[in-house]
């Protein structure tokens, strides 16, 4: 049945599939490992989770020197991971269970070991020689200009077979493609269909912002409030000409042509970017199948007037066509738990699973999962391995999934890829689904109200003025009002509302009696509380 509205139904989980579930014990996580573990997801039934979409990290053929981000083919599976047949499986069985599929689709660069590359690099006038990005070194040797590796040194290697230097944004072993070539864009559409066909329900798009450079090369401008002390190497430079150009925004759109073929699909992007530049990418498609991934809970401070400032300019920006997404945790970031402790991950939970829009929940998070510390000597990590000493390394949020008390953590019978967290014993799924008060359980009631509540799947939503350091909005529609009250600070908040009669549907820490009557006006959160109100 084609649904062209489900993205607005969505509740996306993000899989990191290597730390997942390991169905062959060899240590890794796999596409079987995966299947045996949708009904946890959803089932049908109120004892699931309860999303409805899932996203996958790569699983693409690959070397696996970014871990899957670096392809060697965009058309196969690595073994690692199974086969086409398996990853077909998987998508039929997730439709099954009412599940989405998305996949990671990574368009900026390859591995450098893809058979384009060897063809590129082979000839200074081969066929693909222009599907990358190759310049002259300066006339002393150096590289082309000063634009900068995420992953630490300068963006460009040299090749010493053909003289030049070939662009990279990350790792020398991932070569940019040039995107003002029209043959990259023209393959890259293929890769989109191919995965179309197999019926994948959409696309994540990984590193979007650095899909076009400045076609003049000029240098990045210094940035004159650098601290190498405090800030990366990364941050020395303003990244105004190596990524971020207009040119990008033609691109999205031709991703959206390709998802228009195609009934029910959805495709979102990520852009580590401000308000004004999410509102630019929000109009790079016609058709509504595009969001730009808003990240930016993930980094304004937990406060009440900060949440409540981003928030309601965030979604008043947005024309009623267009539904406004919101992430807390995923695999480039520490864990929400970790960043924010066990109580306020409960807060911004329940805050991100009753705003408008679509929510992300990364693996694990729903059992408030932590980082587990791994030294700089036994980190696996590229990123933290070349630029040591900023805590850039993200082994720490990818560790496997903790299903149950038993030997790693049910994840696998044999030692796993990364360690398990030392906790694992008590937060784990199996003990959480015991205990009405866990984490777990704020996830799945939240979940399970929000796909059946009018309100939260397309109320309107607006602030309310509350004294404190309380965070208070409405989502209404004609068939449902709710009142959700966030206490922000570690002391206790008596509020200031009008007195109405209300209904519990629940508090973030799950101890409130559910369908409980309470007087608005009488409230009382304890620090680091929440409460999801009806009115009848």
């Amino acid at each position: 049945m084609i649904d062209k509205n489900w993205s607005r139904k969505a509740v996306v989980y993000h899989i990191y599939p290597l730390s997942f579930n390991d169905s062959n014990n060899d240590g890794m996580g796999d596409l079987e490992g995966i299947i045996q573990k949708l009904d946890y997801l959803n089932d049908g039934s109120e004892n699931s989770l309860g999303v409805n979409t899932v996203w996958l990290s790569p699983i693409y053929r690959s070397p696996m020197a970014d871990f899957g981000y670096d392809i060697s083919d965009y058309y196969d599976i690595d073994p690692i991971f199974g086969d086409l047949a398996s990853f077909d499986k998987l998508v039929s069985e997730a439709h099954k269970r009412g599940i989405r599929m998305i996949m990671d689709f990574v368009p900026n660069h390859t591995s450098n070991q893809h058979p384009w590359f060897l063809e590129s690099r082979a000839s200074r006038t081969g066929s693909k020689r222009d599907w990358y990005i190759w310049r002259d070194p300066k006339p002393d040797g150096s590289p082309p200009n000063n634009w900068l590796s995420v992953f630490g040194g300068p963006a460009w290697t040299l090749d010493d077979k053909t003289g030049q230097y070939y662009h990279h944004s990350f790792l020398p072993e991932q070569p940019d493609l040039n995107w003002r070539n029209p043959e990259v864009k023209e393959e890259m559409q293929k890769v989109l269909h191919f995965w179309l066909h197999r019926k994948v329900d959409g696309f994540r798009t990984d590193a979007v912002y650095h899909l076009v450079k400045d076609g003049q090369f000029r240098d990045d401008p210094p940035n004159p409030d650098y601290d190498p002390g405090k800030m990366e190497p990364y941050s020395s430079v303003l990244h105004k000409y190596s990524q971020g150009r207009s040119e990008t925004l033609d691109n999205l759109k031709s991703f959206c042509e390709v998802l228009g073929l195609h009934p029910d699909k959805f495709i979102i992007s990520e852009a580590y970017i401000d308000l004004p530049e999410l509102a630019k990418m929000y109009r790079a498609c016609d058709n509504n199948l595009h969001a730009p991934i808003n990240f930016n809970l993930m980094t304004i401070p937990l406060m009440a007037g900060e949440f409540r400032n981003f928030i309601d300019k965030f979604d008043s920006s947005l024309p009623p066509e267009k539904w406004p997404n919101y992430v807390l945790g995923n695999h480039d970031r520490p864990r929400v738990a970790t960043r924010l402790g066990q109580d306020r991950a409960r807060l911004a939970a329940m805050i991100m699973l009753t705003l408008r829009g679509m929510p992300f929940v990364y693996y694990g998070d729903e059992l408030g999962m932590e980082n587990v510390d791994i030294p700089e000597e036994k980190m696996l990590d590229p990123w933290g391995k070349r630029v040591p000493g900023f805590g850039l390394g993200r082994d720490g949020e990818r560790t496997p999934m903790q299903w149950d008390g038993s030997k790693n953590a049910g994840f696998s019978r044999s030692k796993p890829w990364l360690p398990t967290a030392s906790n694992y014993k008590v937060r784990n799924i199996e003990t959480e689904m015991k205990d009405p008060r866990s984490m777990l359980n704020l996830f799945r009631r939240l979940i399970h109200y929000r796909k059946k509540s009018p309100a939260l799947l397309e109320g309107s939503y607006h602030s309310i003025d509350v004294a404190g350091e309380v965070f208070a909005y409405v989502r209404q529609c004609p068939a449902e009002k709710l009142l959700v009250v966030a206490n922000f600070s570690a002391t206790e908040q008596n509020l200031s509302l009008r007195s109405e009669t209300a209904q519990v549907i629940c508090n973030t820490f799950m101890d409130a009696e559910y369908g409980k009557e309470v007087d608005t006006g009488k409230l009382v959160l304890r620090p680091y509380e929440g409460y999801v109100l009806s009115f009848a």
